[in-house]
Formats: structure tokens, sequence, C-alpha cells
């Protein structure tokens, strides 16, 4: 779903600038070494949960909603772990952009929660293996990697 605010920038900017937007991604983990994760119905991969930060929202309350919203489960948020940035991408509806990711190591609130499916932004959702994940882009895989070394500190990279 298209946050309203971005809509309104699409309509002032047009739909060929490719916008710079705030997004975070829930790497989560449960008590069995498992990862909550998505396939998305966009592109049909497996990530970990992400989403946009909306204007005025703290990133830890915008990836604890974002997993809420997308698996129905609730989680803590335990600490930063990286900063990154995706690639530019251009959306099915045509729209470009490229997402400043703050990627947050979480545990679910209850232990065995139950994933499901609550929006149109998932066809799947569910736990799986550290050990065994399914078909994602390697640099999926590097985020999850890097929540995974559960270093206090959290992951930049270098600057230029």
């Amino acid at each position: 779903m298209i946050p309203d605010f971005v809509s309104d920038l699409r309509r002032a900017v047009g739909p060929d600038c490719l916008l710079w937007l705030p997004g975070v991604v829930a790497v989560v983990r449960d008590e069995h070494r498992q990862v909550l994760l998505q396939r998305r119905s966009a592109a049909g991969l497996w990530t970990p949960l992400s989403g946009i930060v909306k204007p005025g929202e703290a990133p830890a309350a915008a990836v604890a909603r974002e997993v809420e919203e997308e698996t129905g489960v609730r989680v803590v948020v335990e600490r930063l772990a990286a900063v990154t940035h995706s690639p530019p991408v251009q959306h099915a509806n045509g729209d470009r952009a490229q997402y400043l990711e703050i990627v947050f190591a979480c545990r679910p609130a209850a232990p065995g929660s139950s994933p499901r499916v609550c929006d149109d932004e998932s066809v799947e959702v569910g736990w799986h293996s550290l050990d065994a994940l399914p078909p994602m882009s390697d640099r999926m895989r590097e985020v999850i990697a890097t929540v995974e070394k559960d270093e206090a500190a959290a992951a930049f990279a270098p600057a230029p």
C-alpha cells in the first residue's frame, strides 16, 4: 500500500522523479533461531519485513507497526543493527524510489507467535531456519547476516 504522503509527493513531482524515502527493515528472530520472512507480492522473493517510515514517526515505532500490519506478530525492538540503502528500484506502477534502510534486530513479544498474511504486500509469511533460508537476494541475506552477528554497534557502510 502506498502511504498518502508518498502519493502526495508523486502528484507534486511526477512519476519519473527518483524519490529518496526513509525505510525500516525488521530482522525478527525467535527463540529457535528462526527468522520471520515475507514472500512479497510484487517480486515473489522472500525478504525480512520492511516498510516506509511515516512523517513524524519514530523508526523503531515504524518497524514494530510494519511487522504487526503485515504479519499480525507484535515485536520487541531490541537494537539498531545497521543503516544501509537500497539500490534504486522501479515499482510495478512505474514509480522510482531509493530507500534509506534502518535495520532493527527484533524478537516476537510473545514466544510461539504465529504469523499470517494481513495485507496485499505479501503472498506468504512464516518462520524460517537461519540454516535453510528460502530464495532471496544476496543483499537480503547480508542484512540478515549483519543482524545475526549480534554486534553491539550498528553497521554502517564506510564513507567513500
